[in-house]
């Protein structure tokens, strides 16, 4: 056995008299469709609902042991990985700092609040995270605290190899093939050094923040120009020098590009059918099942649900993306004539399945037609061929602006 498997072994042992394993799940629901044994990791059942308090965990341990006299840790998040080391200041009795930006929801810093009580101070520090976290490192030098890296640390990526210690024992055998997200490669890069090459891999990102395939192209961690930070919990601009460190031998046709509103719809179908609260992170690797399932076939795969922290205030919009991936939502501008009837003429030629979701009109004055932005819900992403027909029957005109970004920004 390797030192890090042992390592990680007697990280997660320690972890039991803080908190339960999660349990590994066969969905039923999930196996049927693929034709695979579909196991879910369920990491949002964590205490805090996500992995990130086993990384606090066994870094809070290590330098306990090194310095007990440390009273003070800090870190800087905006999201898990806050609640985590809050939940861990409160296990240990110590003082945590917890840096987050000014942006960040009320949701967020209350569950922080409530997982550390007295034991966590919260200071918002800048719009931005990198403000935020310049402000929790200079902190740590001034006042001698021990700072908790979000997932650039061994002591970290090693605690959070305990998800890979858990699976092989309450599986009994290493799985055929694992699924697991990646922001800043934390989880991904303590199961894959506990496992090896034994297995198959996929590693997920959102497509809007592809730092570990930017990696992985380019030989060394880069920081990519533009992040959609609409997966908070994995969109990050640079995959850790640690973590990828561990990752680098990795292939890049492991690595799968999640697209956001195809995350809302798969968020949607596990909220629906299993009645599983998951985060846009933590949908990640059921998401990337379509993009593997011609390989998975006859297999066992674990899916690491890595996060259940949804805020549900965010329901309206997940659904609204998840429509618009499927098809069965667009939005587009219509060219009405300007008379009498004009609009009954249009009710006209929607279908018994065509609804009416979004109607703005503003009449012109002087001229012969007007703009009408519309927004349509039907059933079947095909009944849009046949209103699109009936439209342009009917003499009007349409542009579709459901999946033009820069429009939708302003009307949408």
């Amino acid at each position: 056995m390797s030192e890090f498997r042992k390592c990680a072994r007697t990280a997660e042992a320690a972890m039991r008299s803080v908190f339960p394993a999660t349990p590994l799940q066969l969905n039923a629901h999930l196996s049927a469709r693929f034709g695979a044994d579909i196991w879910l990791k369920r990491e949002d059942l964590t205490p805090v609902r996500s992995y990130k308090l086993r990384g606090a965990f066994n870094a809070m341990c290590k330098v306990r042991t090194e310095n007990p006299e440390q009273r003070i840790f800090v870190c800087a998040s905006a999201g898990n990985h806050a609640q985590g080391v809050a939940y861990m200041c409160k296990h240990f009795d110590v003082m945590g700092v917890i840096f987050m930006p000014v942006t960040t929801p009320q949701q967020k810093i209350f569950k922080t609040q409530v997982f550390g009580g007295d034991n966590v101070e919260i200071r918002l520090v800048g719009d931005y995270f990198d403000d935020t976290l310049a402000a929790a490192q200079a902190y740590c030098t001034e006042v001698g605290a021990a700072f908790l890296s979000p997932f650039d640390d061994e002591d970290v990526i090693e605690g959070q190899a305990s998800v890979a210690v858990e699976i092989e024992d309450q599986l009994g055998r290493v799985p055929d093939h694992i699924i697991l997200p990646v922001g800043g490669g934390g989880l991904s890069s303590g199961v894959y050094s506990y496992f090896g090459p034994a297995l198959g891999y996929t590693l997920v990102e959102p497509e809007g923040g592809m730092s570990l395939a930017a990696a992985l192209e380019a030989g060394h961690p880069t920081t990519l120009a533009h992040v959609d930070s609409f997966v908070d919990g994995a969109a990050v601009a640079r995959i850790g020098d640690k973590t990828f460190s561990r990752l680098a031998d990795m292939s890049l046709s492991n690595v799968s590009a999640a697209p956001e509103d195809r995350i809302c719809a798969t968020m949607l179908e596990m909220l629906n059918v299993e009645g599983i609260v998951l985060e846009p992170a933590g949908a990640l690797a059921v998401d990337a099942l379509v993009d593997v399932a011609d390989h998975i076939k006859g297999k066992t795969v674990v899916c690491v649900t890595s996060g259940g922290n949804f805020d549900f205030e965010r329901l309206p919009e997940v659904k609204e993306r998840a429509q618009r991936y499927s098809g069965v939502k667009k939005y587009f501008i219509l060219r009405m004539p300007q008379r009498p009837g004009a609009l009954r003429d249009f009710l006209e030629t929607l279908g018994p399945e065509d609804d009416i979701a979004r109607f703005e009109y503003l009449k012109k004055s002087a001229r012969n037609f007007g703009s009408v932005l519309i927004g349509i819900e039907t059933t079947k992403p095909e009944n849009f061929e046949a209103l699109f027909q009936r439209i342009e029957a009917a003499s009007m005109t349409y542009t579709d602006i459901t999946n033009d970004e820069t429009l939708g920004q302003f009307v949408l």
